[in-house]
């Protein structure tokens, strides 16, 4: 078995993916009180620290192969102050001294594709070089020294100490099986001596895929039994001619990307009435505005996020083709981060979307843990079945006729 720790665990979304890639956690690392109740529902909870990770001592924790987790993303967030290392709650360092201490056979780590904004360019490329280096010290406290110092050694090429070799890749969610277009930056070290070439997995979903099921064959309609919407039957001849151009006669090689009404398929209406821990329970008062739009019932989520002060926004809603909205229940936005339907958040609707949102994709997260685990693991697997986590059966159940609440 992989002996996984999880730092800045959150919901446990990066955790259940690479559980059921085949670790086994030893613990998790997470100070946020409500997040901590929902890893006690789901996991043990002597394995649970609810704690500031700058106060955690890692020599307590022994035989970990695997390292890893999500720092927090507000310093690098388009949608923050963009403070980036300057951020008191840039957690990099900490992330990066628990390599340092522990040196698992492997690492990964996912944050924003704001880490990539030119802006923060520096600051990332010592973040990789760290990562890449971890036994080599700070000697200085301006970062951009250090960075300097590690700049050189990487350039010479004549470190013989231990080191891993690093990648990371902008990846979006939606490519790989979950039905949220979820752009993220996935970073992930293996250590150097085990002499191990890895890349990230190729892409198994496509939007052409996807396009070609409605405006080509138009299976996507007949798998849920539905007739396109106005909106979809006016660009269907461009659609399609643009798709036979640039493919002829053979459709594309990817899986359709996962549209919101393949994720929620199967599902009742939302009730109205039920106790606070109903997951399924109606919230009321969705509405649009600029800048505050749903997301469309045919197509990928858009990104599920934790909104300001635990209120989610206009992604948070689902968009039916006749333009009335609603807000996805816990359950929904379960599903559309592919968690499985038994899998318990603790929290009010509004505490609950802010996890949600924070979460890594348990698909996607799987996808690469996996791929990840194969080549450095191939000895200790003992993988869970994906079955639990929501994938489309193709079920003709969920109609857009259905009662739609507001």
């Amino acid at each position: 078995m992989i002996n996984s720790l999880e730092l800045f665990s959150g919901a446990g979304g990066l955790a259940k993916g690479i559980e059921m890639a085949g670790a086994r956690h030893r613990a998790f690392v997470e100070w946020n009180s409500d997040a901590c109740k929902t890893l006690r529902r789901n996991y043990p909870s002597e394995i649970v620290f609810e704690s500031d990770i700058r106060d955690v001592q890692f020599s307590q924790f022994h035989n970990i192969d695997f390292i890893a987790g999500g720092p927090p993303c507000q310093p690098f967030s388009i949608g923050g102050k963009s403070k980036g290392n300057e951020d008191k709650r840039d957690m990099f360092p900490h992330a990066i001294s628990a390599i340092r201490q522990l040196m698992p056979k492997a690492f990964m780590f996912e944050n924003v594709k704001g880490l990539l904004r030119q802006s923060f360019a520096e600051y990332f490329n010592y973040i990789i070089l760290q990562l890449t280096y971890p036994q080599i010290l700070a000697k200085d406290q301006d970062w951009r020294t250090n960075a300097a110092a590690l700049g050189r050694i990487h350039a010479s090429g004549d470190f013989e100490g231990l080191k891993y070799n690093v990648k990371f890749k902008l990846l979006n969610a939606a490519d790989y099986g979950v039905p949220q277009k979820r752009e993220r930056v996935v970073i992930v070290g293996i250590r150097g001596d085990l002499d191990i070439s890895w890349d990230f997995p190729k892409v198994t979903h496509s939007e052409d895929a996807l396009l070609w099921e409605k405006y080509v064959t138009g299976n996507y309609w007949e798998r849920h039994n539905i007739s396109p919407s106005q909106s979809e039957m006016s660009q269907a001849q461009a659609q399609e001619t643009q798709l036979k151009r640039r493919y002829g006669i053979f459709p594309p090689e990817e899986t359709p990307w996962v549209t919101v009404r393949d994720a929620l398929q199967g599902l009742p209406c939302p009730h109205e009435h039920g106790c606070a821990d109903d997951e399924h329970l109606l919230r009321k008062g969705a509405k649009e505005y600029a800048g505050h739009t749903g997301s469309e019932i045919d197509q990928p989520s858009k990104t599920i996020k934790a909104g300001n002060h635990g209120v989610p926004g206009g992604e948070n809603m689902i968009k039916y083709p006749d333009g009335k909205v609603r807000y996805y229940t816990i359950l929904e936005a379960k599903r559309i981060q592919t968690f499985p339907d038994d899998y318990h958040i603790s929290g009010s609707w509004s505490e609950a979307m802010r996890q949600l949102g924070n979460a890594v994709p348990v698909r996607l997260a799987n996808v690469i843990a996996k791929s990840l685990f194969d080549k450095v693991f191939p000895n200790q697997l003992q993988q869970a079945t994906f079955k639990n986590v929501t994938t489309p059966k193709r079920l003709e159940t969920y109609s857009p006729t259905a009662k739609i609440m507001q």
